[in-house]
């Protein structure tokens, strides 16, 4: 049986005034000023699920990059996108945004590994978040062809250049812990930067945030594809076979009706629209 893993991702049609979408969903440029340049996924992440993009135009004169984050309504519902999404979004309530910066992005707990030690996993073929793990070579950035594109590439793969620099692929996902709440991760160019956001509730479809604020002027979403992942809200689990995800789907529906607790459609017809089988 082949699956198709993960769902082509792209931007919601609701985003910032100052934003364009291209006609294929995936590029997201601020046309004027330095805000309104907020945008969301298309669909509610699955955990694990990394929503990537690149940063394929800067522009001077600004201060500030790119912002990423989730959150936990569907963007349709917002009755005002605002102008920021620091502070204004996160005030609304229910978001969790990160802001990349130039230099230092990594959030270190107490305790944990000195900041000496960083980039020492980048040479591993895969990055691992907690039970996730992800093939690094779609992560790093790589530059356009030329006389010194081999010195740049090397540079992308240690992580040297600046995350906000052109070509830099910053990402966001989340994973589920015990106690039913969800941890954010930010991705810079192949590199967990930790635990940025914690006891995020997964009671709602968290969406993608993509700010392209100030200095950052445009990004692309980059397509990945890893592992296979059907999560069933309200069972809390991951099925990695498309038979199990179905049957746990037909299994979760049952229950609810026996017990009359609603199931949220918009869910269930999410999984189904973005998984396709073909049994050989």
């Amino acid at each position: 049986m082949a699956v198709q893993c993960q769902p082509f991702t792209c931007f919601h049609t609701i985003h910032g005034t100052n934003v364009r979408i291209d006609s294929s969903g995936t590029q997201a440029t601020r046309v004027e000023s330095f805000a309104n340049g907020i945008c969301f996924s298309r669909e509610p992440l699955v955990p694990g699920q990394l929503f990537l993009v690149e940063i394929e135009e800067k522009e001077l004169g600004w201060c500030g990059n790119l912002r990423v984050g989730l959150m936990a309504r569907d963007p349709r519902s917002l009755e005002i996108l605002p102008e920021y999404s620091l502070p204004d979004l996160v005030n609304q309530g229910e978001s969790w945004i990160f802001a990349i910066t130039r230099n230092h992005n990594r959030v270190i707990p107490d305790g944990e590994e000195n900041i000496s030690t960083l980039g020492k996993h980048l040479s591993e073929p895969y990055l691992k978040v907690g039970k996730i793990k992800i093939p690094r070579d779609k992560l790093i950035a790589r530059s356009k062809p030329g006389r010194y594109s081999h010195i740049l590439d090397e540079l992308y793969k240690t992580n040297i250049l600046p995350p906000t620099a052109r070509r830099s692929r910053i990402g966001v996902l989340y994973e589920t812990q015990a106690d039913g709440t969800c941890h954010m991760h930010i991705i810079i160019n192949g590199e967990d930067m930790g635990v940025c956001a914690r006891g995020i509730p997964t009671n709602q479809p968290l969406y993608a945030v993509v700010d392209v604020f100030a200095s950052t002027k445009s990004v692309r979403v980059i397509q990945l594809e890893y592992g296979c992942m059907y999560y069933i809200w309200g069972m809390g689990g991951i099925a990695s076979d498309f038979n199990v995800f179905y049957s746990a789907l037909f299994a979760l529906r049952k229950f609810r009706s026996r017990n009359n607790v609603p199931l949220e459609e918009r869910t269930c017809s999410f999984f189904l629209r973005n998984t396709r089988a073909e049994v050989h």
